[in-house]
């Protein structure tokens, strides 16, 4: 399956834009801190979903949306520390958590589901 159909890709693309569009806001002084590793984060989920689609079968898709999901995770903690310096606007800071949450969900879901492949 090419990982541009798959929901989990195209909703963690969706996260990599808002993510873009909130750190736009954020401080100068967080340019290479914050913004930075939010965005790298961010990045790093779509990323890995399609380097995993593009290996040598279900160990190894495995083993790239461990990493998405680790990014993910990391990308949350992020957006909490963004929260608690004030960098981001509760609106703003709702929809990024449902985002991701969404994105954790598919992430377990499709992980779950190339683990049965590998049985």
């Amino acid at each position: 399956m090419n990982h541009k159909d798959l929901d989990v890709w195209k909703e963690s693309m969706v996260l990599v834009t808002q993510i873009y569009q909130v750190t736009n806001h954020f401080p100068k002084s967080e340019v290479y801190g914050l913004t930075s590793q939010m965005r790298r984060c961010a990045v790093s989920i779509p990323s890995n979903i399609a380097e995993g689609s593009g290996r040598n079968g279900f160990k190894e898709l495995h083993r790239f949306i461990g990493i998405a999901m680790g990014s993910a995770s990391e990308l949350e903690t992020q957006v909490l520390i963004a929260i608690q310096l004030e960098f981001i606007e509760k609106e703003a800071a709702e929809l990024l958590e449902l985002q991701i949450e969404s994105v954790k969900k598919l992430l377990v879901g499709y992980k779950n589901y190339v683990k049965r492949r590998l049985e």
